[in-house]
């Protein structure tokens, strides 16, 4: 059993991964044999992530607020809390808040042989988030 107590400080989420003001808590780093972390990621109003994958798949879990998500090629999703989303191994993606709420997810991912967990791709232009913005209510 392990015991952590003092977590790290909340972290600002790098420009590089995120558009907007986005705050990450770890939940959960990988000490071997496991392969899985765990972080609760706050979203403000309109951040989202870029396109990205994982390796061997992702679950997000929203437990407040209202948020998008969407894989490369498919309808954006409305994610309102209590919702689950499983992104496909490989899958391109993004997730975020809806332009006018507050979002925060649990995000459990595991790493590959490399110890890799994500991919990042591009950032999510402006018109594609904007296409979420009828169907978000």
């Amino acid at each position: 059993m392990q015991i952590t107590r003092n977590a790290p400080d909340t972290a600002p989420g790098p420009s590089d991964w995120f558009t907007g003001a986005v705050y990450i808590d770890t939940v959960a780093t990988p000490a071997e044999p496991s392969r899985v972390a765990a972080a609760n990621v706050h979203f403000t109003p309109g951040a989202h992530t870029a396109w990205h994958t994982h390796p061997l798949g992702q679950t997000i879990y929203v437990i407040e607020g209202a948020g998008l998500c969407q894989r490369r090629g498919g309808p954006i999703e409305a994610i309102r809390a209590g919702d689950r989303v499983f992104f496909e191994p490989g899958e391109n993606h993004w997730h975020g808040a809806a332009s006018n709420r507050f979002m925060t997810h649990i995000a459990i991912q595991e790493a590959d042989d490399s110890g890799s967990p994500v991919t990042w791709g591009e950032h999510v232009t402006d018109e594609e988030y904007a296409a979420s913005q009828p169907g978000e209510s």
